[in-house]
């Protein structure tokens, strides 16, 4: 590695050597075959017991090796031995799909009456949980034979994310601009959200945004094609497994009502305009004639100061010592030299994220440019370290593995409590302006935004079911009529904004997650506020939402916490919190 090991993931924390790699990828290889072996045999308690074991120290060590593969690959995705490196434990995993596509369907055979039984002794509870879930989802589950011919299929599927990253990250180069200033710098993933927030010329935010979009624009027929192979292939899955919708299809197996995603879309419809008058506040205080996509992030106030990554972790402690106790072990833990990789390099994977291992921790990716945002940033993926560190000493390996689903929940909480931290100290009206303006550009980024897509991936869908191919076309089409209504935006004047589906990873890596961001802001605005106001027991209820990990269903976990999901109200509670904050930027522009 080229850069300092304080600053970089250590690799050899997970296989101090290649051949311990290599003996790693070897027993797991074995363990597959062994539970190969298990077919036609899970007919009786003592065999579904000896299975599940198997099961679980199998994917806890395969787990190890995605996840160290994937590691490297995100570091530098144009490397070509990091690409290798993952392609072979892909195809390992489609090894482990085609070796236990029988298990679900024999372990139903024995009966609702027996697993209800077995689930409730003491042997079978660290796989209570995997039962119910059976249980619960066994009108989706298939014969052995066809579970068979879906797992070979399984490579193929993965094969489209493979090409996606390929054309959007491996192949893609970096354009090199020049601003009204004489500034001549590389647009990447990496810096391109600062420029926008900080070029004060609209024409120089222009220019920024179009070296960002215009490589996604140029190939969007490459694009919607992968996208389109994707969406096919969840219908299929949908009209496979006898889902009666799209969103059941990937709601129903964590028993999420449909009726939580459909609320959240329409409480957004609802409430639009409040989003909408504040970009126009924004239009009218920067007096722009237009207003643009590009022009959303730009502060209305300048704050200079900076924090090196070293500073930001200092911050982000002192903001821990507000919850106290075991939460402010933990923050230190997950920062530890070497469990994070720090700075932004060529080949690198954009944005940031927390993954990790059962037995040895979590880590984090960065692009840490020493603003504001990055230590916002660095929050908010400790949340999920913190929330992995947990869950993995209170739970055995399958428990352990919380869903997306409350995810998100520990990272906001985070961004909460540093924002609060940051508004405590006596701050000039520029600085506090810049913080009202970034808590209130992330609740949009976080909830309205990801709303949006959630939406997107809806219709898209649906599209497709009706029989409407999904050509670059109907995709731009589709993605211009939501930007009119959910932002006002015009989209037709703006080139390269309206492929904006083909920068976001997640529509193609992890169909019908990014509601979840919206799900879990107004989970975790709710909870923070019960422990912000020392309710009763607040503190002791989050702690153990995080503890659960994947122990039982998520809306049951979340409402471990005291939300419930169900109703509309935590998301009126976003927009409530939305427009107090846009009261109090008002009161600031009048100063």
């Amino acid at each position: 590695l080229l850069m300092n090991e304080q600053t970089s993931w250590d690799f050899t924390r997970i296989f101090k050597t290649k051949e311990d790699y290599d003996k790693c990828f070897s027993k797991v290889e074995n363990s597959f075959k062994e539970l190969s072996k298990f077919q036609g045999n899970l007919n009786n308690k003592e065999n579904v017991l000896n299975f599940l074991k198997q099961e679980e120290s199998s994917e806890e060590l395969f787990a190890k090796l995605f996840t160290y593969s994937s590691m490297h690959f995100d570091q530098n995705q144009k490397d070509p031995s990091n690409q290798v490196l993952r392609g072979k434990v892909m195809d390992l995993y489609g090894k482990y799909i085609q070796a236990t596509s029988f298990s679900n369907s024999e372990i139903i055979a024995n009966g609702t009456e027996n697993l209800e039984s077995w689930s409730k002794e003491k042997e079978f509870k660290p796989y209570s949980y995997v039962l119910k879930r059976l249980i619960k989802n066994q009108n989706h589950i298939l014969s052995a034979k066809e579970e068979s011919i879906i797992a070979n299929y399984a490579n193929v599927t993965n094969s489209l994310t493979d090409l996606y990253d390929m054309a959007a990250v491996a192949d893609s180069k970096d354009n090199e601009v020049t601003f009204s200033t004489g500034e001549t710098t590389t647009i990447n993933h990496a810096n391109y959200g600062f420029y926008l927030q900080s070029l004060t010329s609209q024409d120089d935010r222009r220019i920024a945004f179009e070296a960002m979009f215009k490589p996604f624009d140029d190939l969007k027929n490459t694009f919607a094609g992968i996208y389109s192979g994707i969406v096919q292939s969840n219908i299929a899955q949908m009209k496979n497994r006898g889902y009666s919708s799209i969103l059941s299809s990937f709601l129903d197996d964590n028993d999420i009502p449909e009726s939580v995603y459909l609320s959240l879309l329409n409480t957004v419809h609802k409430r639009s305009q409040v989003v909408k008058d504040y970009y126009k506040l924004k239009k009218d205080f920067l007096n722009l004639e237009t207003f643009h996509t590009y022009d959303r992030f730009v502060k209305l106030a300048k704050s200079d100061i900076k924090y090196t990554y070293e500073q930001g972790k200092e911050v982000f402690w002192e903001a821990c010592n507000n919850i106290g106790g075991d939460f402010v072990k933990k923050a230190h833990e997950v920062l530890e030299p070497g469990r994070v990789d720090v700075y932004h390099q060529d080949g690198k994977r954009s944005g940031a994220y927390s993954t990790g291992f059962y037995d040895l921790g979590p880590y984090i990716l960065l692009n840490y440019n020493d603003t504001f945002s990055d230590v916002f940033t660095l929050a908010h993926e400790a949340g999920h370290s913190i929330h992995t560190m947990l869950a993995n000493e209170n739970n055995t390996y399958f428990n352990s593995n919380y869903t997306i689903f409350v995810a998100e929940i520990a990272s906001t909480f985070n961004e909460q409590m540093l924002q609060d931290y940051f508004m405590s100290k006596d701050i000039d009206h520029n600085t506090k302006l810049f913080l009202l303006q970034s808590a209130a550009d992330d609740i949009i980024g976080t909830f309205y935004r990801q709303a949006l897509f959630a939406d997107y991936e809806y219709q898209a869908h649906n599209l497709a079911l009706n029989g409407t191919p999904l050509t670059a076309e109907a995709l731009e089409k589709l993605m211009t009529d939501l930007y009119q209504e959910y932002y006002g935006i015009d989209l037709n004047n703006e080139p390269y904004k309206n492929n904006v589906w083909a920068y976001i990873p997640h529509l193609f890596h992890s169909p019908f997650y990014v509601y979840q961001y919206a799900t879990c802001l107004a989970c975790s605005i709710a909870i923070y506020s019960k422990v912000k106001n020392h309710e009763p027991n607040a503190l002791e209820n989050y702690f153990n939402m995080l503890k659960a990990g994947g122990s039982d269903f998520p809306m049951n976990i979340v409402a471990l916490g005291g939300v419930d999901l169900t109703s509309s109200e935590p998301f009126e509670a976003v927009f409530d919190r939305l427009e107090y904050l846009i009261s109090e930027i008002k009161k600031e522009l009048k100063k």
